[in-house]
């Protein structure tokens, strides 16, 4: 499909409506994201928008992958990191009728899944986020801004909870009785978390945030692990945002999309290679806290999930977008469903942990 793009943005970055050949890409839901090909030598770019409406100060993560990319590039300079390609102006962004664009890099021979199919796969991907976090274990966390405030903050996302419940129509609250009760049964989560919090052991990194399947580069033959891509929730954070999120999205075979929770299972062998992979980069960076924590990032992000799902529920569905009106009651359903198989596997996903913490 080929479309259209103002030719300013393409002149900002050297190239010509005349030479390029444009194609949307991608199932972000976030950014709009294209495909851009060089018809004179072959050469291949992306270019995305930024969704202000989602990311509100884009300067801060434009400075934030910089600030990243100095330091990898200065310490670590074979480690593939696409940033963004400055504009002819040397600026990091084309700001177009107050629209932010980007151009980056093409990483050829290389595909981001939608879903996982194998726990190779699910091994490639988390030792990439790991290996990430690696590398910038000794960078400063809090030379970083925060692009979306109170993103992984589930202190916050209870108190919204508590807010929506306070202010739903009776008829939302009677349909979600059960899931409003599970909430507050799970409470204790966010206990440990706020007893936690300022642990000296417990320490800020720099995280993703989105460790989801599709934001890693892998090699389009082998599936071997690339890089890490969409880098827009590049922030300071707990190690547990990233581990947390692999658990919510590699464990289980359905998205939270599927209404049926008896499919709701937990995927040990994808499990397994998950921690083999991640730890194989991080099982020697984690502090002791950190490594007692493992298995609770998981439930800390799986529940901070349903939390939101079943809030916007709460509040007649005003943030994620649905296809009919109880969906996000049903996905709040289906990651509380997700919590629930964590907790019933607890010994043996304990144990899997401890052995991969051991051969590190």
């Amino acid at each position: 499909m080929e479309l259209a793009i103002d030719e300013s943005i393409l002149q900002a970055y050297g190239l010509t409506e005349e030479n390029i050949n444009i194609q949307q890409i991608g199932s972000g839901l976030i950014n709009g994201t294209y495909l851009l090909t060089n018809l004179s030598d072959g050469k291949k770019f992306v270019l995305q928008q930024i969704n202000t409406n989602v990311f509100t100060n884009p300067e801060a993560i434009a400075d934030n992958i910089a600030a990243v990319a100095d330091f990898l590039k200065a310490n670590f300079p074979t480690y593939l990191f696409p940033a963004p390609l400055a504009t002819v102006a040397n600026q990091q962004m084309c700001l177009h009728e107050n629209k932010y664009w980007r151009l980056m890099p093409f990483i050829e021979g290389t595909v981001a899944l939608d879903t996982l199919s194998t726990p190779k796969q699910a091994f490639e991907a988390a030792k990439q986020f790991g290996k990430l976090s690696r590398l910038l274990n000794n960078f400063d966390s809090s030379k970083l801004q925060p692009t979306i405030i109170g993103f992984h903050d589930l202190a916050l996302r209870f108190e919204q909870f508590k807010t929506a419940l306070s202010k739903a129509l009776v008829a939302n609250k009677d349909k979600a009785v059960r899931e409003i009760q599970t909430a507050f049964a799970f409470e204790p989560i966010l206990t440990t978390y706020l007893e936690l919090s300022n642990n000296a052991d417990f320490p800020n990194r720099v995280m993703h945030h989105d460790t989801k399947i599709s934001n890693t580069l892998l090699d389009k033959d082998t599936f071997e692990g690339i890089c890490v891509i969409d880098l827009d929730t590049l922030m300071p954070g707990k190690f547990i945002s990233d581990l947390g999120d692999m658990m919510r999205t590699y464990l289980c075979e359905f998205s939270e999309n599927e209404k049926d929770i008896s499919k709701i299972t937990i995927r040990i062998n994808y499990f397994s290679a998950m921690m083999e992979g991640y730890l194989s980069e991080m099982g020697e960076i984690l502090t002791k806290t950190e490594k007692e924590l493992i298995l609770f990032s998981g439930k800390y992000m799986i529940y901070l999930q349903a939390l939101r799902f079943l809030t916007d529920f709460l509040n007649d569905n005003i943030y994620y977008a649905i296809t009919y009106p109880e969906q996000n009651l049903d996905r709040a359903r289906n990651q509380f469903k997700l919590l629930e198989e964590l907790f019933r596997n607890e010994i043996q996903l304990q144990q899997l942990i401890g052995s991969n913490l051991v051969s590190k």
